[in-house]
């Protein structure tokens, strides 16, 4: 569990990237949480994002995949393909999500699958639709993220993340005056 697989990323993605040095895969992952659990990334951009995450490990006392576990696969997708939308000046920020659960699974592999609602300049929504091995919806679940500019503090903890705005004069020196 936790062993990440090489995700697919458009070619665009991957040229925005590329000059900033940054490792796309461990940017656009499912982070220390998602990792715990089992979730991998199989393809990632603002058009579609595709995860999976393993029933095992994931389940609440009945032996049912946990609806937590569904709503951290579903955050996980829509976030990804949020911090691809917003792009390299922008962090992903969920403020809404809602999941209904429409069955159970007990065992196997559930995966996930984010598009796009509406990708705006300040809220991207993503609708993100779980599904067990038979290909039956487990989970259908909404995310909204606020799309934020980088700031330099952001930007120390985000490799390749570009501080936009006031805040990236600030950081960069050439100006005396910050405004947050």
């Amino acid at each position: 569990m936790g062993e990440q697989t090489q995700v697919k990323f458009p070619q665009e993605v991957i040229d925005e990237y590329a000059s900033l040095g940054v490792d796309l895969p461990a940017l656009f992952s499912a982070g220390h949480l998602g990792n715990r659990m089992g979730v991998q990334i199989v393809e990632a951009s603002a058009d579609r994002v595709v995860g999976t995450m393993p029933v095992e490990g994931n389940t609440q006392p009945y032996g049912l995949l946990h609806g937590g576990a569904s709503a951290v696969l579903a955050e996980t997708l829509g976030s990804v393909g949020s911090m691809l939308h917003g792009g390299v000046s922008k962090i992903a920020v969920g403020v809404d999500l809602n999941c209904t659960h429409h069955r159970g699974v007990r065992s196997g592999l559930v995966t996930g699958v984010a598009t796009p609602v509406h990708r705006g300049r300040s809220t991207a929504t993503y609708e993100i639709v779980i599904t067990d091995e038979q290909d039956k919806r487990v989970c259908t679940a909404r995310l909204t993220c606020l799309l934020r500019d980088v700031s330099p503090k952001d930007a120390d903890n985000i490799p390749g993340a570009v501080a936009t705005g006031a805040t990236a004069e600030a950081a960069t020196g050439t100006t005396a005056v910050a405004t947050d």
